[in-house]
């Protein structure tokens, strides 16, 4: 039994060296990629706030946190844009496709303006964090499902690896939708939190909600079409 699981610990490892060898160069000195022990252990302190979080705001009041939502809802807006634009020009600059991009790794200045889009990408993945944390210092509980936690930990855990091995290439097209979709999300949340004389000019919501929908099966069929 103990030779066995030696074994597969060592096959384990021998696997993620190989991996290592085929990494992609270019981000291997790039903040948080020279392991994934750091983007774990964030997505680990997450998990423990969420169990923990509640039971801590139980009998307390909750947080207002207007003008903390406010300053984070508008920088997330100028970051996603941020990463939209990079993302946006640099492909558009590379010459790629919408369809189907293989992935360059070359040190061409277009490919690494859309390889550190990404990483800023995966990095937005892990500030969205603290959607989650503000609702439980406001005791929205209800806003946290299981569907909610399983998104926010996978993406930026699932982002990681992306950008370890894959940082250019087809992978753009969904960041680069989802940074657009955030920008408006996120518009969307900084101005409600700004009180409720801006709530008569929030009626475009449901665009947004129907935005997020074509989302979905628009990145699927991207991905789709690439396996074809």
């Amino acid at each position: 039994m103990l030779s066995t699981v030696s074994e597969l610990i060592n096959d384990t490892l021998r696997l993620y060296t190989w991996s290592l060898s085929i990494a992609d160069k270019r981000v291997e000195k790039w903040p948080l990629m020279q392991s994934p022990l750091p983007t774990l252990a964030i997505s680990t302190l997450y998990l423990l706030i969420v169990w923990l979080g509640p039971k801590f705001m139980k009998n307390r009041e909750p947080f207002q946190l207007r003008y903390l939502l406010i300053f984070y809802n508008f920088g997330m807006v100028i970051l996603n844009f941020f990463i939209f634009k990079e993302l946006f020009l640099g492909a558009r600059a590379a010459g790629y496709s919408y369809i189907c991009q293989t992935v360059d790794y070359s040190d061409d200045e277009n490919e690494v303006r859309v390889a550190s889009a990404l990483w800023w990408y995966y990095v937005s993945k892990g500030v969205e964090y603290f959607d989650t944390v503000f609702f439980i210092l406001r005791k929205k509980f209800n806003q946290i499902s299981f569907l909610h936690v399983y998104h926010h930990c996978t993406m930026f855990t699932l982002w990681w690896i992306g950008i370890k091995w894959v940082a250019g290439g087809q992978s753009f097209f969904g960041a680069h939708m989802n940074a657009l979709i955030h920008v408006v999300m996120y518009l969307y949340y900084g101005l409600a939190a700004c009180g409720p004389h801006l709530q008569k000019y929030l009626w475009w919501k449901r665009y947004l909600t129907i935005l997020q929908l074509f989302y979905q099966p628009l990145t699927a069929s991207s991905t789709f079409i690439q396996t074809i």
